[in-house]
């Protein structure tokens, strides 16, 4: 995988292991950015020749990322994050106090939040359990399961297939997932998967990506209905909704956002992503053997999160040895996101540094 390193100039500085949070810029990735602003710059961001190739282009980025993950191009919508995403969907359901919303002690703020607010405005009850324990845990009052399909504390993968064999709806917060690991919507049987694209995709920050299982894509509301959620701009008072998962879309996409993933992909796709998937794993798992036993339960995963008794200076120490890892506030750990891109040499270094 050196060739794929070589495309990220940060590595010439630094071992850079917080895609979790940012992914790394890939050279392609910042060259398409300057040209489509060179390009608006130039000759200005109006009339329908400009607008039908942004359509043009954001569809194709939809159907790269539905691609991706088994689905077809009418059940994914763009968004700006995943929370956006996670909020669409919880916007769209009918829930109230009668129903029940499962999720983990696991999760992120941005699956949180949005359920927190269910609690407050629409009184639903929201019960939180032990990740592994998620399955198990489906009531008869569950109406849907938000949770991870990748821990972004451990990096424990949820027992999907189990969620699904219950009769709950199941959103998985796929942050983690998508470009890290190998996603298969309909393999995994969940209703939603919501995703961002500056995370493994190493995209931009504001473009987010939504599945929606294509059975409930056509019948469900828009939350918060916008231009690029109608089928006939011309009828918009009369609520002529898109037939698929782009009444949930949210917000328009940039273009030089969408030509900066597109070309991500690209850089991605060379080696192929499933091998830059399995590489990613083998690397973290080697990680998380020199780590030993502070390692903190995980599944074949991108992320290794160990205990330490000072995260911040231990972050801070790293960094002055050349390491970009984090810490996971309230937890006592730091991790790391292991990439296909990571070198193998300088993540035992960084084991060894850190078991001193």
């Amino acid at each position: 995988m050196d060739d794929l390193r070589a495309q990220f100039p940060v590595f010439e500085r630094t071992e850079y292991l917080n895609a979790g949070t940012n992914g790394p810029i890939p050279r392609q990735g910042y060259e398409a950015t300057l040209a489509s602003l060179r390009r608006q710059l130039e000759e200005g961001r109006s009339g329908k020749a400009f607008f039908d190739e942004c359509v043009e282009r954001s569809d194709l980025l939809r159907g790269r990322v539905a691609a991706l993950i088994g689905a077809e191009l009418g059940e994914l919508a763009l968004t700006g994050s995943t929370t956006d995403g996670v909020n669409a969907v919880l916007a769209a359901l009918d829930l109230g106090p009668d129903d029940e919303v499962l999720t983990s002690e696991e999760e992120h703020p941005g699956v949180l939040a949005p359920l927190g607010a269910l609690r407050e405005r629409r009184g639903v009850s929201v019960r939180v359990v032990p990740f592994v324990d998620l399955p198990a845990a489906v009531g008869p009052r569950t109406r849907i399961v938000a949770c991870s399909h990748v821990s972004w504390m451990t990096g424990a993968v949820v027992d999907a297939v189990a969620l699904a064999a219950t009769p709950a709806l199941v959103l998985l917060d796929g942050a983690q997932g998508l470009g890290a690991v190998a996603v298969d919507v309909e393999a995994l049987g969940c209703d939603f998967y919501a995703a961002s694209g500056q995370k493994w995709l190493c995209g931009p920050n504001g473009l987010g990506y939504l599945y929606v299982r294509a059975e409930l894509a056509g019948a469900l509301p828009s939350p918060w209905p916008g231009y690029y959620n109608l089928a006939d701009s011309m009828r918009a008072l009369e609520f002529d909704l898109h037939p698929d998962a782009r009444r949930l879309s949210v917000g328009f996409p940039l273009a030089h956002h969408v030509d900066w993933a597109l070309a991500a992909l690209d850089v991605l796709e060379q080696p192929g992503l499933v091998a830059v998937q399995e590489r990613a794993a083998e690397l973290a798992a080697g990680l998380a053997a020199r780590l030993g036993s502070r390692v903190r339960p995980r599944g074949r995963s991108t992320l290794v999160s160990w205990e330490v008794a000072n995260p911040d200076a231990e972050v801070e120490r790293l960094r002055t040895e050349g390491f970009a890892v984090r810490e996971l506030p309230g937890t006592g750990t730091l991790r790391a996101s292991v990439g296909a891109w990571s070198s193998e040499s300088a993540l035992a270094r960084l084991a060894e540094l850190t078991c001193r």
